[in-house]
């Protein structure tokens, strides 16, 4: 808890630095913030925090965080997750801010604070407790929109969710329609983990921990174009102890 006695929120990304692809690094500062702006209205303190920086200096800096996020952004390193490289639309990989982000992940677990994850953020508790990844969907995968403008990659589908499961209760539906840019997808289940969510073609979309409060989607409900209410809902979940990730 902060000095003012506000909750305190890291809202934890890979990499603060996209220089090589100013277009793709504009657009993730504008989830970020959106991320940023929506805890905020909510009353946290919030802190954000690169992973890039290493796994003593994230753990540090997020060691009395009452709650975490975990964003989108660059594929895992496959070596994390025991695979190779060279699959169909790689991106880069920062192995410094996967390690630190795979440390939070389990530390998040094993003290029990609520996390939620968003895209990235729910490979990252996956593989963190030992799952692994589909490396690609293919070329014409309904998850991601090719050959457009970064701000246009997103596409709408929908998402089952499990009945009775905390992202169901919050979302206050079965069937939600989500935005969804993410050419990889869970493939094993990392330990602790239960799919809440999957789009219509199988994949999965949501997990929860069986008794910690980490929840994770792999759509964004930060977009822009999302449905009203999702980015609300699944922040306002880690106010009472319940946490998401995508």
């Amino acid at each position: 808890m902060s000095a003012s006695g506000a909750r305190t929120l890291a809202v934890v990304e890979a990499t603060r630095f996209r220089g090589h692809d100013p277009e793709y690094h504009a657009y993730v500062q504008l989830l970020v913030g959106n991320v940023i702006a929506e805890a905020r209205d909510q009353g946290w303190a919030v802190t954000r925090l690169a992973a890039d920086e290493g796994e003593e200096a994230l753990l540090q800096r997020t060691d009395g965080s009452d709650a975490l996020v975990v964003v989108g952004g660059e594929d895992i390193d496959p070596a994390y997750y025991g695979a190779a490289g060279g699959y169909a639309h790689e991106s880069r990989h920062l192995a410094v801010a996967d390690a630190a982000q795979l440390a939070l992940a389990r530390r998040a677990v094993e003290r029990r604070t609520p996390l939620l994850g968003i895209c990235r953020g729910l490979q990252i508790v996956n593989v963190a407790l030992g799952g692994t990844l589909v490396q690609d969907l293919g070329e014409h995968s309904p998850h991601v929109n090719r050959g457009v403008p970064i701000p246009e990659v997103l596409t709408t589908h929908p998402v089952l969710l499990e009945p009775g499961s905390r992202v169901s209760e919050l979302l206050g539906s079965g069937i939600v329609d989500v935005r969804s840019a993410h050419h990889q997808a869970v493939a094993a289940l990392g330990a602790g983990l239960v799919v809440t969510g999957r789009a219509p073609d199988g994949h999965v979309e949501a997990v929860e921990h069986v008794d910690a409060p980490v929840l994770a989607v792999q759509w964004h409900p930060e977009d822009v174009a999302a449905p009203a209410g999702q980015l609300t809902a699944l922040l306002g979940a880690l106010r009472s102890g319940v946490a998401v990730a995508a």
